[in-house]
């Protein structure tokens, strides 16, 4: 059974893994992963959705023999931060994968992490065919990005807890 967790209690993930961050839409599903310091997140790829145990096969093929110690989901909240449907539906889907994975989860605001990475794939004159195909990795990156800074800033400078 999969438990969602706060936030800062992910600063010492479970076996010493890594975390990984997806950004989870209604076609496709972007993974990204944290290195082992949990300091920087790199995307790594995208899987469309077919519900279930694919998903479950697909994330686990991405993920090869890395150590999973959590994940860390996007949660789609409106721009007034009121949770609609969306979110009730992206918190199942965590809660069914973290299950499946045996590890614990939490839900970080996604707010406007699509439009971003969308630009920063313009500005790099990255093609339109291309950002279609990696843009909801690089969606799940700043996901988890904003959560290893989050994390960063709680343990102080150097890995200090505080």
């Amino acid at each position: 059974m999969a438990i969602e967790i706060a936030l800062s209690d992910m600063t010492v993930p479970k076996n010493g893994g890594i975390l990984v961050g997806i950004d989870t839409g209604e076609r496709r599903v972007g993974v990204a992963v944290s290195d082992t310091g949990l300091a920087v997140a790199s995307p790594l790829n995208v899987y469309d959705r077919k519900g279930g145990r694919k998903d479950v096969q697909a994330l686990i093929r991405i993920l090869g023999n890395r150590v999973v110690g959590g994940l860390i989901f996007g949660l789609p909240v409106n721009m007034d931060s009121s949770e609609g449907p969306k979110s009730q539906s992206a918190r199942d889907y965590a809660k069914y994968l973290a299950g499946e994975l045996n590890v614990s989860f939490t839900m970080v605001d996604e707010r406007l992490t699509t439009v971003v990475a969308e630009m920063s794939l313009i500005a790099t004159g990255t093609s339109r065919k291309r950002r279609r195909e990696i843009i909801d990795s690089i969606a799940a990156c700043l996901i988890l990005q904003t959560a290893l800074d989050r994390l960063q800033f709680r343990r102080g400078p150097a890995g200090e807890s505080g």
